[in-house]
């Protein structure tokens, strides 16, 4: 029955697109470890991945990894945990597209023994996972939000919000922290118009453009994530006003990173992807060896990018940026 279970899950992976396991190790001895993404063709995540890879061959362990069809698939993260806790992993790396309703299933894995470790974006509540290893998402939206309030220089704001979706935690630090940064509350007057883009560059598009409909004189753009504003750029190009509006965002990607030196996004908070998986693996096989467990929060490290530097925010240029972007 159990090994039916296995295949049935294992065809299931097939079936959601999900890559199989990628072995760096070999032998029953093999310290075998799952990376659960949200997908497989994001930058982010295809960067996450080649930092699992090569951190399970330099500890002589064997990576798994599976991911969502689309961010949000949570059917196919839950699918992945079961069939890599009958695979005999001893720890799981996820980063949850439903930061709440993954947590049943990390549940059991966890009560089956295997460590699960949360790469870049926290359970509902953190502690459902039994480690965190990510920016400090707060932190990367405070600080475009410091960087905005310099950069507009006293100037009165017209805030346009892109954010992720409901319910996603990644999204909301990011938005408060960028609202803390820049000094206001939630429900200012300041901020005009507010709009989901699930981190995508045609939904980004479309939610600057409504947001101009419904606003044209914004002069400030938060947004999730550099996709997000390169389609908040498209649109306002189209207007003729990408000029004269001030866009942030949050992740140093390489092409986000180039559209900061092109000057279509002003400044973004750079994360570190890899750092994450390498920390993560490394964790797990720690605990193989030693049975200590990974616990809390580790912050990886977040970096204002812009060759547009103000003063009291420290940033470092698109040189940097560029050398240590991913994507």
């Amino acid at each position: 029955m159990k090994r039916l279970i296995a295949g049935l899950g294992a065809a299931a992976l097939m079936a959601a697109g999900c890559g199989g396991g990628t072995p760096s190790g070999s032998g029953s001895d093999t310290v075998k470890v799952g990376l659960i993404t949200k997908t497989e063709t994001n930058p982010f995540f295809v960067k996450m991945k080649e930092g699992a890879t090569a951190a399970a061959k330099a500890q002589g362990a064997e990576l798994m990894s599976a991911a969502g069809k689309f961010d949000g698939d949570n059917a196919s993260q839950i699918t992945a945990i079961e069939n890599m806790v009958a695979a005999g992993v001893k720890g799981i790396l996820i980063t949850p597209s439903d930061t709440k309703a993954i947590v049943p299933a990390i549940k059991k894995a966890r009560d089956a023994g295997v460590l699960v470790i949360a790469l870049d974006t926290p359970t509902e509540p953190q502690d459902a996972t039994d480690a965190l290893f990510a920016t400090d998402n707060f932190k990367a939206g405070e600080l475009i939000g410091q960087y905005a309030k310099a950069a507009m220089a006293g100037k009165p704001a017209k805030i346009a919000t892109l954010d992720l979706a409901p319910g996603i935690t990644v999204g909301k630090l990011r938005h408060d922290g960028f609202l803390k940064g820049f000094g206001v509350a939630e429900g200012d007057p300041s901020i005009v118009c507010s709009q989901d883009t699930q981190g995508d560059q045609s939904k980004g598009q479309t939610a600057m453009e409504n947001c101009l409909q419904k606003a044209p004189d914004i002069n400030l753009v938060y947004t999730i994530n550099e996709p997000a504003a390169l389609g908040a750029h498209t649109a306002l190009k189209a207007k003729g006003i990408d000029k004269d509006v001030l866009v942030v965002s949050v992740d140093g990607g390489c092409t986000g990173t180039k559209a900061v030196k092109s000057g279509q996004i002003a400044a973004t908070s750079q994360q570190y992807p890899l750092k994450m998986a390498e920390s993560g693996v490394k964790a797990v096989t720690d605990f193989a060896k030693g049975g200590k467990k990974a616990t809390g929060y580790t912050d990886t490290g977040v970096t204002l990018i812009t060759d547009k530097p103000v003063a009291g925010v420290a940033a470092k240029d698109t040189a940097f940026g560029l050398a240590n972007c991913w994507g």
